[in-house]
């Protein structure tokens, strides 16, 4: 029998997946696969993500005004772009939050929490 270096052996993997479901609390649903976090216990620190976007979106745009107006259009182009994608990132963070407020009310959260 030929052993692959990074090869899962079958039996080993199982008994991997039997432990972590058993150091799980009883009840508790695990993400989907490929999902990092949930709104009970989010990836990221939401309300310092929301703080970063927004600095994003401001200096991306006063820049792409000052690229549009000094004669460089790609880069006016460019950092538009980035505006853009900042404030898709607040628009999305905003929603996570007002999720999290919903599930607990009396949470209090900080910059980094």
């Amino acid at each position: 029998m030929l052993i692959l270096a990074g090869a899962a052996h079958p039996v080993t993997s199982e008994v991997s997946r039997d432990r972590a479901r058993v150091d799980q609390p009883y009840g508790h649903e695990s993400p989907a696969p490929g999902r990092r976090g949930t709104h009970d216990r989010p990836y990221t620190a939401l309300n310092l993500r929301l703080l970063l976007a927004g600095f994003g979106l401001a200096m991306s745009t006063i820049l792409a005004i000052l690229a549009a107006r000094s004669g460089v259009p790609w880069l006016a182009v460019v950092l538009g772009v980035l505006a853009v994608v900042a404030a898709v990132d607040l628009v999305v963070v905003q929603r996570r939050r007002r999720a999290r407020r919903r599930e607990d009310p009396q949470g209090r959260y900080s910059l980094f929490e």
